[in-house]
This record gives C-alpha cells, sequence and structure tokens, in this order.
C-alpha cells in the first residue's frame, strides 16, 4: 500500500528517533515515524539505567560531549509538557584509591569547560555524611546536583504521543525492508506499506548500519555492547539518594547504583561486547560481576533482594562518539552510534537533526498551536482525598489490578486508550507488573483487559509482539484435565 508523499520518515521509535518525530511535530510538516517493534521504545530505550547525566562526564572534544549537556538542560520543560516521572536526585562520583583522583580532576575540568555550575568535590567525611551506606574506603568524590533519574520507556511514550496528536503518523512492526533513491525522492518499503518521502532519518539504532547500507551508504559498524541490570526490593528505596558512580574507564563509566524514580534501587550496568545485538540475557556472571562493581561502591548490596533482571543492548560504533550528519546519499541523514549519554542527549539530538534538515532545504513552519496530552493519571501518587474524588467519578479507578504497585483498572484502560496494545506496553506506561510478584498476581487481568479493549481473544494478546504470546489457543477437548485426587 502506498502512503501519501511525506517530508521526512524517520526510522527508529526509541528515545532518540521519538525526540527527533517529537521536534519535527512542532512544525507543519508530514512526517512519519517507523518502527520494528509492537511498540515504540521497545528496543534499547526500555532497557537503559534511566539515567540524565550531569553532562561532566564527556569531553567537549566529541560531538556527545557537546550535546550532553544542553541535552541535560531540555529535559525539565519536557517533563512538564508531557508528565512523566523525573527528578534531579543528584550524583557521587567516588574515587576509592589514590589512583583515582585524577579521574575526579578531570570531571571538574569538564564541569569547569562547559560553564556547569555547581560541580564540586567532596570530602571523605561529607560523603559519607551524605550518603551513610557508601563504603568507608572512600576518599573523595566529586558531587554533582544536574543528575536526574527518569523512566525512559514513559518518556518515549509521552514523545510519541504527543508527536501523533501533532500529526505525526506511527507504523509500528513495520521493519525497513528497502530504500530506493530516484531524483528527489525516496521511496521506504516496509512489509505492509510503502512511503514516499523528500528525507530519511536513520535513528534505528542496533539496526542503523544496515539501513544505511541498504541506501548506499556505508563506512561504519554498528557493534553491541551488552549491559545487564539488576532492580532490588522496594524496602531499600532510600538506601542511597544519589546517583552513585565509581571513576570511569576508557569501556564505560562502571556499575552504578541507582535511585530510580520509582523507588527500587538498580545496580548496573554490565558492559560486554556481543556478536548477537538481540542478545538481551542475563546472566549469573553478569550478576556477579554488577554485583561486585556495586558493593565496592555499597558494601551491603546483596543479590537476595533482586525482585527483576534485565539487559539491554546498547549500539557502539569505532571512535565510540556519536555519528550524527548528513550523507553523500542527498537527503539522507545518519544518526548512529547513539549510546551513553544518548539517552541524556536525546531532546538536544532531536533540535540538531532538524536544524540539519533545514539546512539540508527543508522548509519548516512552526506550526501556530500545539496539541497537548493529558498527562496520565498516576493513582498511587494521589493524595488519599483526590484518590477517593477519582474513584467516585470513575468506578475503574476502584478496582486494582496491580497490588504490588497499587495500578487500578483505570489506569490500564487509559494506557490501552494512549497505545499500548502488549503486556509489557501496559507494564512500561503504568507499572504493573513491576513490584515485587512480577506480575504473579496481576497478568491475567491485564491480558483480560487488553483483549476486551482491543477487541481481541485472550490467545492473540502478547507480550511484546508477535512470537511472545502468553495463552494456548485450542479446543476445550484437547485441555489436559487433571483428574480429581480420591
Amino acid at each position: 500500500m502506498s502512503e501519501p508523499m511525506q517530508d521526512v520518515v524517520v526510522v527508529g521509535a526509541g528515545i532518540v528517533g521519538a525526540a527527533i518525530a517529537h521536534e519535527l511535530s512542532r512544525n507543519e510538516l508530514a512526517v512519519t515515524l517507523l518502527d520494528r517493534e509492537a511498540e515504540a521504545g521497545f528496543g534499547t530505550s526500555k532497557a537503559n539505567s534511566g539515567i540524565i547525566h550531569g553532562g561532566h562526564h564527556t569531553d567537549t572534544d566529541t560531538l556527545k560531549g557537546r550535546l550532553e549537556w544542553v541535552g541535560n538542560q531540555l529535559w525539565d520543560p519536557l517533563c512538564d509538557e508531557l508528565g512523566f516521572g523525573f527528578a534531579r536526585v543528584g550524583e557521587l562520583t567516588v574515587a576509592l584509591t589514590e589512583a583515582d583522583l585524577p579521574a575526579l580532576d578531570h570531571l571538574i575540568e569538564n564541569a569547569e569547560e562547559k560553564d556547569i555550575g555547581g560541580v564540586e568535590v567532596w570530602s571523605r567525611d561529607r560523603i559519607c555524611a551524605a550518603e551513610p551506606q557508601v563504603t568507608r574506603g572512600v576518599i573523595a568524590g566529586v558531587f554533582s546536583p544536574h543528575t536526574a533519574v527518569v523512566n525512559p520507556y514513559e518518556a518515549v511514550f509521552g514523545l510519541v504521543e504527543a508527536a501523533v496528536a501533532n500529526n505525526v503518523r506511527l507504523r509500528t512492526l513495520s521493519p525497513v525492508t528497502d530504500l530506493h533513491h530516484d531524483g528527489d525522492t525516496w521511496t521506504v518499503t516496509t512489509p505492509s506499506a510503502t512511503f514516499a518521502t523528500r528525507f530519511v532519518v536513520n535513528a534505528a539504532g542496533l539496526g542503523a548500519a544496515a539501513i544505511a547500507h541498504m541506501a548506499g551508504v556505508d563506512g561504519f559498524e554498528i557493534r553491541g555492547r551488552k549491559g545487564e541490570e539488576y532492580l532490588l526490593d522496594k524496602r531499600l528505596r532510600h538506601l542511597v539518594r544519589r546517583v552513585i558512580y565509581p571513576c570511569p574507564t576508557p569501556l564505560s563509566k562502571g556499575t552504578l547504583v541507582i535511585p530510580t524514580y520509582d523507588g527500587t534501587i538498580m545496580v548496573g550496568p554490565t558492559a560486554e561486547e556481543v556478536d548477537d545485538p538481540d542478545d538481551v540475557t542475563t546472566t549469573t556472571a553478569g550478576e556477579s560481576t554488577a554485583f561486585a562493581g556495586a558493593r565496592r561502591l555499597v558494601p551491603s548490596l546483596s543479590e537476595r533482594d533482586v525482585i527483576a533482571q534485565f539487559a539491554g543492548t546498547r549500539a557502539t560504533i569505532r571512535g565510540d562518539d556519536f555519528l550524527i550528519g548528513p550523507t553523500e546519499a542527498p537527503g539522507f541523514v545518519n544518526v548512529a552510534g547513539i549510546q551513553s549519554p544518548g539517552l541524556t542527549a536525546a531532546p538536544a539530538i532531536a533540535r540538531y537533526v532538524a536544524d540539519l534538515l533545514r539546512h539540508g532545504g527543508l522548509e519548516m513552519p512552526p506550526k501556530p498551536l500545539l496539541n497537548m496530552i493529558e498527562r496520565p493519571v498516576h493513582f498511587a501518587s494521589l493524595t488519599t482525598e483526590q484518590q477517593r474524588t477519582l474513584a467516585d467519578t470513575d468506578e475503574r479507578y476502584r478496582r486494582i489490578v496491580c497490588r504490588c504497585e497499587f495500578v487500578t483498572e483505570g489506569e490500564v484502560g487509559d494506557a490501552i486508550e494512549r497505545g499500548a496494545t502488549t503486556v509489557d506496553g501496559l507494564k512500561f506506561r503504568t507499572r504493573a507488573g513491576m513490584g515485587r510478584c512480577q506480575g504473579g498476581f496481576c497478568a491475567t487481568r491485564c491480558i483480560e483487559l487488553l483483549s476486551a479493549d482491543l477487541g481481541i481473544e485472550m490467545s492473540e494478546v502478547t507480550k511484546r509482539g508477535p512470537g511472545s504470546w502468553l495463552v494456548l489457543d485450542r479446543p476445550d477437548d484437547e485441555v489436559m484435565i487433571e483428574p480429581e485426587a480420591p
């Protein structure tokens, strides 16, 4: 099926593609956002540490170093606009040996070069007073008040929903199978539709090199770097109040101890080069590595407190910088190699790409008025009086679906109206299934609600898209029934 002529097709609906689509939606443009997954944000973006970095970890001689601090400052207005969870908790990068001290000096130098205020050296005594659970072996640290935590999947959903409200078309389950350029027009082919467009923005993450190759643009290779993360029981909330970093290494920022926006403590990530970009397994070795690194920072951490674990694979390229810019193929823009601090920089990347398109000849008249989206209800965070009022207005808010996270049927229904089509889509939008029992009590009800609201059989409901079915569909006479005990 052929679609109307587009100004821009954005390939990839992760945090970067979503931010680009959202930025473009502010203008009078025809924009389509494509993703191969069942829902936006189901790739790397749903499986990262959720940290908005303070801006002083990267050097200014790299593109990501220049975009990191700009991006950091753009998150507050985005949160105000879209209503996702976001908190500036601050961070401490701690030195455990004399050999670590030059790394702290480098962080201070970066902050001064970028004119980032408030970044300062803390003594051992000050660290121990502020964070009593940090190891007594700490000798010094660098504090930044600018570091924040965010739920990255919530941010993706908000960006995409706002973009769609302003006429961006989202097409999921739409992997790009072919790209062809003729004159001033690109033809983008997916299994279900063909799009003609003036510009293509390649924000395909782990698939960016393959998309570029289809466009006749080579010269870079994507390597997967897997990071495993471990979530701890909420009874440990406030174990630390700031993100705790070790001194960084050339490979990564190390294993962190992270107070998430929702109150859990997260340990990770690891950093392992992998050949299979779809490898998101967690391993015993990864857990041991993560906790060994984390216990150097906070000795009381224990694997016994893990309630969930997951992994995400980051897209890296040689040189470890972002690869963003026009290519020798007219109208084809690469946005590749967006690893850490890609989440932090995403809003700045979006503006950068919009400027590239403008300089490439795309006229972008701003819309006189934008359609705003309503903030989703988070029932657990409301006051008792607000909860009563809402429950009196809509009886769905009287029925609890997820007991661990206190998620109501009203929130689940709202998430489905906003675009959730899978169990994971509900989980990431509402937190149903993210608590201590990990869906043991609420999964069946979530499947029932998806089935009823989407008008599909329960056997058609999936965890995260095709191939991840949850309910077996077979005739009644084939169902095995255990005999009653005598």
